[in-house]
């Protein structure tokens, strides 16, 4: 049976500057159509050769034991991303990369890469019979109204998702909260169906703040999504947990991605402030301060 990752070859087609701090870079080749895209925040990983001595892997499903068996000074930096479109006709995948500057591998290759440049990329697996994973989005037919929350490198999915949602007939109210680096990376997002608030490091500060205190104000939520009682979730809710997916909902869904510390203040802060049900949430830590990332 065929696995639900693989690994593929592909090349860079071109470079398309969405803010300052936002790159697109767009993929091709051949096993473009070895990819499916099941999810608008699907998880995609990245394998950047960063010196001469990395090795290559085969192009293969059994991906993840042969990158272990390669020894790690050999090995390619491994980094995960959001695959933010597919498009097999035209043999395209793009990748939303967050720029700050030689500080992380991705970043690094991203503003260094020209056209045709090889990348290797673990992606879903289109062979597969199941579902190949690497998501937390699920859709619900009977979705009534939506809470998006993300900083910059957790845009691209976002982004997807409301894209995604807008393919509808009757879209779900969303209300969204979007924190970016500057205030010339604010997209011009218009939804109908959606209130998009948007922040800024450079305008209001760090993303933990800025976010807290937008949710704080402007946010509305349904009776329908809180409990009564929270005094049981108080007890469990640990800080450890920085990843934590929603259970099947039919009304309300909460989505949440950024930096550990700003899920664990969003996290506490809605469920035990806010009295939001805790099964309608899905908290993911996409990064951590002081850590090497993207």
């Amino acid at each position: 049976m065929a696995s639900g990752y693989r690994v593929v070859d592909l090349q860079l087609k071109r470079r398309e500057m969405l803010s300052p701090s936002l790159l697109r870079c767009v993929f091709t080749g051949k096993d473009i159509r070895e990819i499916k895209h099941e999810a608008p925040d699907q998880r995609i990983k990245l394998l950047l050769a960063e010196h001469p001595e990395c090795q290559k892997l085969p192009v293969t499903e059994d991906w993840y034991s042969t990158f272990l068996a390669i020894p790690k000074a050999q090995r390619p930096t491994m980094r995960t991303y959001t695959l933010r479109h597919l498009d097999t006709t035209q043999q395209e995948l793009w990748v939303d990369v967050v720029l700050h500057g030689d500080s992380g591998p991705a970043s690094r290759w991203a503003q260094r890469a020209q056209v045709d440049s090889p990348l290797q990329v673990v992606v879903p697996n289109a062979q597969a019979a199941t579902t190949s994973g690497g998501f937390e989005w699920f859709e619900t037919p009977t979705l009534q109204e939506v809470l998006l929350i993300a900083d910059e490198t957790a845009l691209p999915a976002a982004m997807g998702i409301l894209e995604n949602l807008a393919q509808r007939p009757n879209p779900p109210r969303v209300q969204a909260f979007l924190h970016v680096p500057l205030a010339a990376d604010i997209q011009p997002l218009y939804y109908d169906f959606a209130k998009i608030h948007w922040s800024s490091t450079e305008l209001e500060g760090d993303a933990q703040q800025a976010l807290l205190h937008a949710v704080q104000s402007r946010l509305t939520l349904p009776d329908y999504a809180c409990s009564a009682d929270q005094s049981l979730e108080e007890h469990s809710l640990s800080d450890d947990i920085l990843w934590e997916r929603a259970a099947p909902c039919e009304r309300f869904r909460t989505w949440v991605a950024a930096e550990s510390s700003v899920v664990r203040t969003l996290r506490r802060y809605l469920i035990q402030e806010r009295m939001l049900t805790r099964e309608t949430a899905t908290f993911m830590a996409y990064w951590s301060q002081g850590k090497v990332t993207g």
